[in-house]
């Protein structure tokens, strides 16, 4: 039976962290942030304090072994996520992991499969498919508002710089799964179809002081793919692009079009006395889709109250991974991959 109010230890302090634990301090019914885990304690305390917490793990076995714990949110590297997931598993903890999912398809299996041994939920954090407008966008292509889908277009670019440790792709998969992610599940969530087969070309333009050291790091990449239903996609995907966060979705069918996303941050236009506009560029994910977070989040804890299977599942986690495998696959090779049925 579930319990009426649903602690959560938040795994990893960081950005994503402290969004999720914002909304589980303050906003989603029937949850309760519980605690923190983190290995750098100077951040596991200071975003302890901020949301007025009292429980602080340095090691992430510890907050397992917290009886009165009854979920995590994993918010770590992708390097740790199986490790983690799987042992929240095996003590029983209801588990939100972010993106990417683990750093390879047969990670993902051992994760669902420690899930369903252990009887606990495995959601997957592509909060896009939480936010109002891509689900307004599904339910028109359900109804046929455009006709048959033909091709779906998704870009990410982020204006951060990349992290050192991302450099090594066999560390963190490249910007296909950092950034890409959330494309490559909004290219199957509205195509309605598995990807059959991708094509990737990338390129290091942005970060010249690292290319001899790890020359297969790109920061920039474009990647075609056909379904197995023959419908077309495209992912555009780009680090450190300096000019802010920029995400957007074409939806193309028989019968029309569906554009998602917007580029300003707030509505304010300044017409200047040099005739030209200005106004402010979206700054970041955070603002973007806040409130996909925190339906996101909500719809976590009403999955364990009903006992019901998440929206999104360990099975989309594993098939974001594969074509981010299939992707980098491509780079590597400069040739089309075929996916495996």
């Amino acid at each position: 039976m579930a319990p009426d109010i649903v602690n959560v230890c938040v795994i990893g302090a960081g950005r994503a962290g402290m969004i999720h634990a914002a909304n589980f301090r303050k906003s989603v019914p029937y949850a309760r942030l519980a605690a923190f885990a983190d290995p750098n304690r100077e951040a596991a305390e200071q975003a302890a304090r901020s949301l007025e917490v009292d429980k602080v793990y340095t090691d992430y076995r510890d907050a397992l072994a917290d009886e009165s714990i009854h979920a995590v949110v994993v918010v770590t590297p992708t390097v740790y996520h199986r490790e983690i997931v799987v042992a929240a598993a095996a003590a029983g903890k209801h588990v939100l992991c972010e993106k990417p999912m683990a750093m390879n398809e047969a990670e993902c299996k051992e994760m669902i499969e420690a899930c369903e041994r252990g009887g606990v939920k495995l959601q997957l954090a592509f909060m896009r498919r939480f936010d109002e407008s891509f689900r307004d966008a599904k339910r028109q292509i359900e109804a046929g508002a455009i006709g048959d889908v033909v091709m779906v277009k998704s870009l990410t670019r982020g204006p951060s710089t990349p992290m050192p440790w991302m450099y090594d792709i066999r560390k963190s998969n490249g910007p296909l799964a950092e950034v890409n992610s959330h494309d490559i599940d909004t290219l199957r969530w509205f195509a309605g179809s598995e990807i059959a087969e991708v094509h990737a070309a990338g390129g290091n333009f942005r970060c010249p002081d690292i290319r001899e050291e790890f020359p297969d790091f790109y920061d920039t990449v474009a990647m075609t793919a056909r379904f197995a239903d023959g419908k077309l996609g495209s992912i555009d995907g780009a680090m450190g692009v300096q000019y802010g966060y920029d995400s957007r979705v074409e939806i193309l069918g028989t019968e029309g079009v569906i554009y998602l996303g917007q580029t300003h941050e707030r509505t304010i236009v300044t017409a200047r006395r040099d005739k030209t506009l200005q106004r402010p560029f979206m700054n970041s994910w955070r603002s973007l889709f806040k409130e996909a977070y925190l339906a996101e989040d909500s719809d976590f804890i009403a999955c364990i109250r009903e006992d019901r299977t998440p929206a999104v599942t360990g099975y989309d986690g594993m098939m974001a991974v594969r074509i981010v495998e299939a992707g980098n696959a491509s780079l590597a090779r400069g040739e089309l991959v075929r996916l495996a049925d």
